[in-house]
């Protein structure tokens, strides 16, 4: 296999033409082999044992019959097999497609009939889940189960005496930069999930570009991501970013939804670098004494992604224990992070600025540059977007025009060159003729005490004019009626200007969110 040289690879022409992102294992092999490259409840690996396995999987694939540019697809939960079966695919030349663990049966179905793939690695306590959905997806030819000693009537290969004697010898196939690697499902915060391929050369260019340059990564690092490897976002974050530098990654196999739960693995496991969400981080300064009581000493910076964290937040979380999160905007489209705060500048608040190596302009509907300060359609140009979404043609001129990509953001770019997120495209409400963004509402409303979480999203009053309504997630303690209605509104004119301020505000337990926690708005609507 071709090696990188020393310096960073900025541009996909700084990679060989023939490249295998497979590389980014097996770059710590000459130095690092017996560093530690994972740790799980279940397991902990080096480089040297993780390439050893990945060897051993891609053979056994090989062996089923998969040949380059076939898909093999990932239902499982995080663990040491997700992570060695991926880099396996990768090895010989297969797409992996890593499918949510939270989907429905008729999600299942849909991504395995849509991605065509032949082979499903499952996880033992999603079988029972995955057999219907098996029904509607007859490109799947075979299923191998991790976990599980296996049930004598299933023509299931049981993931362990499957790779079972298999050479730990595979030679990499010759792949090019630019053939697919990965093949993602967006989150569905518009609805219906869309394919997104990414490359071989997408993989090594966002670990350069945002985990080296922008994150600052280091072989010293251990990661933790709350999103999981499915998700770009985790699969970025915590497996290639970290081993693309030779640092180690935390695989938690459990959803962390609680914040207790989350606080346990960084106290566990002590993890320099915690990725999530900006409602995670929000529930864990819900959890009374979480500094007192959870260790996060290891920690020494906190990354947020996939909505905008709102100043309060991040300020709050700052002021307890003197970490900074460091919030940026991503998409699967990209396959990770294009606009981001740094390391030792954080304007809270905001998204941060363009990182080097992607362009992004603020636009009107017409395509036309908007004034700084002035509200406009964010689109990104980079060479690791992607091209087309999976079967959906119509969507795709939609979005992708030409060199520049339609992110479906609105954003305010700020006198210093900081970008403001200012919601969806599809988010923003007119109201009394002047564009109001939810984003701003939510900021306000988030800083009161009384706030645990919230979402606003447009209404129709009586006479069919369209006002923002909230959707509000209190702390404990506080009681949802008539005078915290009043106190909530209130509290938002003192921040904003009066126009902008909720007419409608409920009361709800919690807000419908993705499996990353992004909020749902479009199911509020």
């Amino acid at each position: 296999m071709t090696q990188l040289a020393s310096a960073g690879v900025r541009r996909a022409a700084d990679l060989p033409e023939r490249y295998n992102a497979v590389e980014i294992l097996e770059r710590n092999l000459p130095h690092g082999a017996d560093a530690v490259a994972l740790l799980s409840d279940a397991r902990a690996c080096t480089f040297g044992q993780i390439a050893e396995e990945v060897d051993r999987v891609g053979n056994a694939l090989l062996g089923l019959g998969v040949r380059p540019g076939d898909t093999v697809a990932f239902l499982s939960l995080d663990s040491a097999e997700w992570a060695v079966s991926f880099f396996a695919c990768l090895k010989i030349g297969a797409v992996a497609v890593g499918m949510s663990t939270l989907l429905t049966v008729k999600e299942q179905a849909f991504i395995l009939r849509d991605a065509s793939a032949r082979v499903l690695l499952v996880h033992a306590s999603l079988v029972t889940a995955v057999r219907a959905a098996l029904a509607e997806a007859p490109s799947v030819e075979h299923v191998v189960v991790i976990g599980s000693e296996g049930d004598n009537d299933d023509p299931f290969f049981i993931y362990e005496s499957w790779i079972a004697g298999e050479s730990t010898e595979l030679s990499a196939a010759d792949t090019h930069r630019t053939d697919y690697a990965t093949l993602n499902y967006s989150s569905g915060t518009t609805g219906q999930p869309k394919g997104i391929f990414h490359s071989h050369q997408d993989c090594a260019l966002t670990a350069q570009l945002w985990g080296l340059d922008v994150l600052g990564l280091r072989p010293d690092d251990r990661t933790f991501s709350v999103a999981k490897l499915f998700f770009t976002f985790g699969l970025g974050g915590n497996l290639l970013f970290p081993w693309f530098v030779g640092a180690s990654v935390v695989l938690y196999p459990g959803s962390p939804r609680k914040a207790t739960d989350v606080l346990g693995v960084v106290d566990r496991f002590r993890p320099t670098i915690l990725f999530t969400s900006p409602t995670s981080y929000a529930s864990i300064l819900a959890v009374e004494d979480f500094a007192s009581i959870y260790d996060l000493g290891s920690l020494r910076l906190c990354v947020s992604a996939g909505e905008a964290l709102p100043a309060p937040i991040w300020q709050e979380f700052h002021d307890i224990t003197g970490i900074d999160i460091i919030d940026g905007i991503g998409s699967t489209e990209n396959f990770h992070i294009f606009v981001s705060n740094r390391p030792g500048d954080v304007r809270p608040g905001s998204s941060g600025k363009p990182v080097p190596g992607y362009e992004c302009r603020i636009v009107d509907p017409e395509g036309n540059p908007v004034p700084r300060g002035d509200i406009g359609n964010l689109h990104l140009k980079g060479e690791t977007a992607t091209l087309f979404y999976l079967h959906d043609p119509e969507r795709s001129r939609q979005t992708f025009l030409g060199p520049w990509m339609d992110t479906g953001d609105k954003y305010i770019e700020d006198e210093d060159g900081y970008f403001w997120h200012a919601g969806r495209t599809d988010d923003m409400l007119k109201v009394g003729g002047i564009w109001v963004s939810p984003v701003e509402v939510e900021s306000a409303l988030i800083a009161h005490p009384a706030v645990l979480e919230c979402a606003v999203v447009g209404a129709s009053d009586g006479s069919d004019l369209v006002k923002p309504k909230a959707y509000v997630v209190l702390q404990d303690g506080y009681r949802g009626d008539a005078d915290m209605r009043a106190a909530l509104v209130a509290h938002c004119v003192e921040q904003m200007a009066a126009y902008k301020r909720p007419r409608w505000i409920d009361f709800v337990e919690e807000l419908p969110k993705t499996a990353t926690g992004k909020i749902q708005r479009y199911r509020l609507r």
